[in-house]
């Protein structure tokens, strides 16, 4: 079965100068992957003719199916259409069926309908029209060579409805596409070259159909493999014969699959375990709270916080002891374990958890440089404490705590 590729081609000067997030093309790109179409290629012009029509070649020459958004308008500089015909070799016409729609679109809204709008029924002669009930630019399909050129609006919501009523269906039709299966393992507490070299000698196994990419961001590395194939079931099936394969090596570092976050991982754990958590936040300011009650049905095991930013509501609100922060500070073991020990008590909780560091970018010491961080667990039976050197940045260290607290809750309710 022949492997079907893509091309996205946005047309816009708006989008070339970051006036406008294109968002279309990251969707379209989630759709193409369900029908088993790969897109090879995602390309953005300005508003000019050469460049677009040169972009049409380009398109043209590696990739079986072109989806082009924008440009659609009724004004001197929306030319997709013009440059469709001229790159079809074809006249622009006045489309009938398109003119009695933007017509009847404008009048049951009140509107005047004028000889500008009248522009949006110039569509090229050899088109096939995709219609657009949502708005008044046309949407056109192109075939040329067993290849496919799809024109449509660039307002969100209209190219999305064209996409699911017609297009999608249309190019299914089309094209005879393999399956494309992927499965996320998602990781934490490990860097990518760590990870890479544990499952180096399975990753050299893998089979010719599935394929492996690392996918690291800030305190994760998730692991996409992607299985091509006929027969969905059976790609699902040696998929998960290969995570079987993969957990021996590094599965205590796996907290979820797919779509699955840290944060709601732990919530499954702790709703699993029928216990309750507490947090006591200082240089994380809150943040790892806002993470916890951000996943539905957080209550059933989120008891409360407390962010005592300030060292003496550590003491009035928290009851750290004073002759703590006097003897060794706020940024230190002996703090952040009484802290995590007296929110666990004062929220009734199973377990208490807290932070407290030098989030940066000032502040720092020779001792306790910026981006130094003390987290603590608890639970009744034991306080576990790690200390943390994170960066220079703010942000970062804030969401690096964030990551490190919640993995070492994860860790201790898995021991």
């Amino acid at each position: 079965m022949k492997n079907i590729t893509a091309e996205i081609l946005t047309i816009g000067d708006e989008i070339l100068y970051g006036q406008i997030l294109d968002t279309n093309a990251q969707w379209m790109s989630a759709q193409l992957d369900l029908l088993g179409i790969r897109v090879v290629r995602k390309t953005t012009v300005g508003d000019n003719e050469p460049d677009i029509l040169h972009a049409f070649t380009e398109a043209e020459s590696h990739a079986d199916l072109v989806l082009i958004t924008g440009g659609l308008g009724p004004t001197n500089d929306d030319l997709t259409m013009p440059t469709l015909a001229k790159y079809f070799g074809c006249k622009v016409i006045e489309n009938a069926s398109v003119l009695a729609h933007v017509k009847d679109f404008f009048e049951k809204r009140g509107r005047e309908f004028t000889e500008m709008n009248k522009r949006q029924a110039l569509v090229p002669e050899i088109a096939e029209v995709i219609h657009n009930s949502l708005g008044t630019a046309p949407c056109t399909w192109y075939e040329r060579n067993r290849k496919i050129f799809i024109s449509m609006p660039g307002v969100p919501h209209e190219m999305k409805n064209v996409m699911k009523e017609f297009v999608i269906p249309k190019v299914r039709n089309f094209f005879q596409t393999p399956v494309i299966y992927h499965k996320v393992i998602k990781t934490v507490g490990i860097g990518e070259s760590f990870l890479a070299e544990k499952i180096k000698d399975w990753e050299e196994t893998l089979p010719p159909h599935i394929h492996l990419a690392y996918l690291p961001s800030i305190g994760h590395v998730k692991l996409r493999l992607t299985a091509i194939g006929e027969n969905r079931s059976q790609l699902e099936k040696d998929v998960q014969q290969l995570i079987k394969e993969f957990i021996p090596l590094a599965g205590k570092y796996i907290y979820g699959y797919d779509e699955t976050s840290l944060e709601e991982a732990i919530g499954l754990l702790l709703i699993a375990q029928k216990k309750t958590i507490a947090l006591a936040e200082s240089c994380s300011g809150g943040f790892i709270q806002h993470k916890i009650t951000q996943i539905p049905g957080s209550s059933a095991y989120f008891q409360g916080g407390i962010v005592p930013y300030h060292n003496q509501f550590k003491i009035d609100v928290l009851g750290v002891k004073a002759s703590t922060l006097e003897k060794h500070g706020a940024v230190s073991e002996e703090c952040v374990k009484e802290m995590a020990e007296r929110i666990r008590e004062k929220f009734n909780s199973d377990i208490g958890v807290a932070s407290s560091g030098v989030a940066g970018p000032s502040g720092g010491s020779e001792e306790k440089p910026v981006g130094t961080v003390w987290i603590a667990f608890a639970d009744g039976k034991q306080t576990i404490t790690k200390r943390l050197q994170l960066t220079q940045n703010r942000i970062l260290n804030i969401e690096l705590t964030e990551i490190a607290v919640l993995n070492l809750v994860r860790k201790s309710l898995n021991q």
